[in-house]
């Protein structure tokens, strides 16, 4: 009888150890950064939620995101950004042009995934498209180019046209 209770005592503290030291450990936090107010970014954000728990990382469970919106005060980004390298986050995710260039002044360890309408190249936040170097990566929204583009190919199409009527 004190074999069995002696085995069962061990097996339990053998399954239980895993959990008590994973508790022990600090969840990783994630710095959400944006020039932006919260309710002009929650689309953003949930979509970063999404993504994380498909790759099993659950916010409150198995990872902390903490947010800052400088909601259009761009003079803010620094602090904030300054604040998460603090904090010591694991990955800084900065929504729009101004909080990625903040989070990029503040640290060159830490992690940044950035959401830019401009060129990340020309302006310093990569090296290059291919091999971005540095601690910085991200989406380039090409809206602008793309809208330039389309206009200079409907004008070879049409090289007559001088404008459109809007009613």
């Amino acid at each position: 009888m004190i074999r069995r209770q002696f085995i069962t005592l061990i097996g339990g503290a053998t399954a239980a150890w895993p959990l008590a030291a994973r508790a022990q450990q600090p969840m990783p936090v994630i710095g959400f950064l944006s020039s932006l107010s919260e309710p002009q970014t929650t689309h953003l954000v949930m979509a970063l939620v999404r993504g994380l728990s498909e790759s099993g990382l659950v916010a409150g469970q198995n990872i902390t995101i903490d947010h800052h919106f400088a909601e259009g005060q761009y003079d803010r980004l620094p602090a904030f950004a300054d604040e998460f390298v603090r904090q010591r986050v694991s990955l800084i995710v900065a929504a729009g042009p101004p909080a990625a260039l903040a989070a990029k002044a503040a640290t060159t360890t830490i992690p940044i995934v950035f959401i830019v309408g401009f060129d990340p190249v020309a302006d310093g936040l990569v090296a290059s498209f291919s091999r971005p170097g540095g601690n910085a990566t991200g989406i380039f929204l090409v809206t602008a180019l793309v809208g330039q583009k389309r206009l200079e190919i409907l004008r070879e199409l049409n090289p007559k046209a001088s404008a459109w009527r809007c009613w």
